[in-house]
């Protein structure tokens, strides 16, 4: 493959020194953008200077969400929302597999000349390592989520300068904001974005943090989430499964290990994704896939055959779960372990499931960001905050 020509754009960008700069401050996600070239898009394209997802939205999709119906409010443009999970699951995989298959079926059958994704470091198994896959192997070195600030976009020189034309991205909001913003600057033929949801990342010495507060044996998780029955389930090297009450949690100690951009983020759901895999609004051990637009459901269709499916439902109520959540996490409240492993209890049987979980967890987060926002950068609220956003936290009574 050819190199490109050096132009103007890339001039200009280089005498801003990338990765010399984090224009949004405390308040970058480390996204990958600054550190090259494209740096010169960063007010632009960066989700934490310029929140255009209802413009992108409209890019992207060719509409954006439509705010009186309530799953669009929510989970945003979409075709369809379905659960599935891999007939044969991909072994290691986080869940079943679903974003390797995916990645692995477009590389193979030339649909996509390489993915970026995102290893590990041989050093450590939780330091992320954004690469461009060209292999089914590279991309299946890459499964296993990485919980902390990962530089996804640092790659966009090397696709460029390797005359790639076609590229499969896999990332998470604050990253897909920003590549949208400079898509038509990377001279793609076409573009495909696999998106997961994400909240709540850390830097690495946030997750040391975390894992050593809130598990019995830091050392040997290989990964965690927090799932739908209200426990944080830690995966260990040697397959077992231990499981942390929500309620149980350690929040005085932990409120500072989350990056201030997670604290102020509000695309959960990874608006600007073709296809998003997540499990959130999905029964336990199935995934919750949302197919936004035709590209999403062209490359849904490359491993629909792979795959189990059923429809999303909903159940319960979410509203005072949430209501009371609030006061809960602002003062750092944390109950003891009987207490928090009772109330996870309960909730698990009268709680909200399926879509009505996903709604607590976006309500949850929403009102702790749109808090964070208010008391830390009062000057962005009003334009950093998406209406979408603001409709669903002026459902609730907020402290000041």
């Amino acid at each position: 493959m050819t190199a490109i020509q050096e132009t103007p754009k890339h001039q200009k960008a280089k005498a801003l020194k990338p990765g010399s700069r984090r224009p949004a401050k405390e308040l970058c996600s480390e996204c990958g953008l600054c550190d090259t070239y494209y740096v010169h898009y960063v007010r632009e394209a960066c989700a934490f200077i310029n929140q255009q997802i209802t413009q992108l939205e409209t890019q992207t999709h060719g509409k954006s969400r439509n705010l009186e119906n309530d799953d669009d409010l929510y989970f945003g443009v979409h075709q369809t929302m379905m659960a599935a999970r891999k007939k044969q699951p991909i072994e290691g995989a986080q869940w079943t597999g679903i974003v390797s298959s995916i990645a692995c079926e477009m590389l193979t059958q030339g649909i996509v000349e390489g993915v970026v994704c995102v290893q590990n470091t041989q050093e450590d198994r939780f330091q992320p390592m954004p690469v461009i896959a060209r292999t089914p192997e590279e991309i299946l070195a890459a499964r296993v989520n990485k919980p902390t600030l990962s530089p996804n976009l640092s790659v966009l020189e090397e696709i460029e300068k390797s005359g790639m034309k076609r590229l499969l991205v896999i990332g998470v909001g604050c990253q897909i904001q920003a590549l949208r913003a400079v898509e038509k600057e990377l001279g793609l033929e076409k573009l495909y974005v696999l998106g997961t949801p994400c909240v709540d990342n850390v830097t690495r010495a946030g997750l040391q943090k975390f894992l050593e507060t809130t598990s019995k044996s830091p050392e040997t998780v290989v990964h965690y989430e927090f799932m739908q029955d209200f426990r944080v389930h830690f995966k260990h090297e040697d397959g077992t499964i231990e499981k942390v009450p929500f309620f149980g949690l350690n929040t005085k100690e932990l409120k500072d290990i989350f990056a201030p951009s997670c604290l102020s983020c509000f695309d959960y759901v990874n608006s600007l994704a073709d296809l998003v895999v997540g499990y959130m609004g999905a029964p336990f051990g199935w995934q919750w896939i949302v197919v936004r637009n035709d590209t999403g459901k062209e490359m849904l269709d490359l491993v629909s055959d792979q795959l189990d499916t059923q429809p999303v439902h909903t159940e319960g109520k979410r509203q005072p779960a949430v209501q009371q959540s609030i006061p809960a996490y602002d003062k750092g409240v944390t109950l003891p372990m009987w207490a928090a492993k009772l109330m996870g209890v309960v909730i698990e049987k009268i709680g909200p499931k399926g879509l009505e979980y996903a709604r607590f967890s976006i309500d949850s987060h929403f009102t702790r960001n749109y808090l964070y926002v208010k008391r830390n950068h009062p000057e962005k609220l009003e334009a950093h905050v998406p209406e979408f956003a603001k409709r669903i936290v002026g459902q609730y009574e907020l402290p000041e």
